[in-house]
């Protein structure tokens, strides 16, 4: 048995392996679905929660989005170069800045919210009503188990 295959025998007994799977299937076939609206899975991520919760800072997106605040500095002047975007100082706080969809912004985003529904559509559907729930509750019962600060 070859390196190569030695790695992936070792690999098929670790669980991390199963979830780090699942999650990368999930966003190459989301990127692959938002391709066509020139948005990559980070883009729509911001876009569709400020349709949720328009106003913003870059700091509760960076939280809601689970990117660095670096990583949403990038991704709020891409969209807002985009005209997608647009972002404004609070009016409670100088220093911070609100930032809101464009009407074009929510025009992109009706379109590639269906294409990305889609996609969860098609997940779903491999799964009954319950053992969705079940998935759920242990997919979160894995995240409580691996608090980031401890």
């Amino acid at each position: 048995m070859g390196p190569e295959e030695r790695i992936a025998a070792a690999v098929e007994t670790r669980l991390g392996t199963f979830v780090k799977r699942a999650e990368q299937a999930l966003m190459a076939e989301k990127a692959d679905a938002l391709r066509p609206f020139g948005l990559s899975v980070p883009q729509y991520a911001v876009m569709y929660a400020l349709s949720v919760a328009p106003g913003c800072s870059g700091a509760q997106l960076a939280r809601v989005c689970y990117v660095t605040p670096q990583s949403m500095a990038s991704l709020l002047s891409t969209l807002e170069s985009k005209k997608l975007i647009e972002r404004r100082p609070s009016d409670v706080h100088a220093q911070v800045m609100v930032t809101k969809l464009t009407r074009s912004g929510h025009a992109l985003l009706r379109k590639a919210d269906a294409a990305a529904l889609a996609v969860e559509a098609r997940l779903s559907a491999a799964f009954t009503a319950e053992e969705e729930g079940r998935l759920r509750e242990l997919l979160q019962r894995a995240t409580d188990a691996l608090p980031a600060d401890g």
